[in-house]
């Protein structure tokens, strides 16, 4: 199981950095190729190419169960 501390990326081609800090904080970069959307409830990554448009700047915790 994960615990997010922080849901956090960066578009790679405007350099935009985007944070969701709650559940439907849904945020886009300026050129609009990348979003992300969870807070701290679940990592969403939207884009319109590639996966390799962003980079992930996340911080998660793996928990024991």
């Amino acid at each position: 199981m994960q615990k997010i501390i922080k849901n956090c990326i960066k578009c790679k081609s405007c350099g935009d950095v985007l944070e969701s800090k709650n559940r439907h904080d849904y945020k886009q970069c300026s050129c609009g190729r990348v979003a992300i959307d969870g807070g701290r409830d679940y990592l969403r990554r939207c884009f319109t190419s590639s996966p390799d448009d962003f980079e992930d700047l996340s911080e998660v915790l793996e928990e024991k169960e």
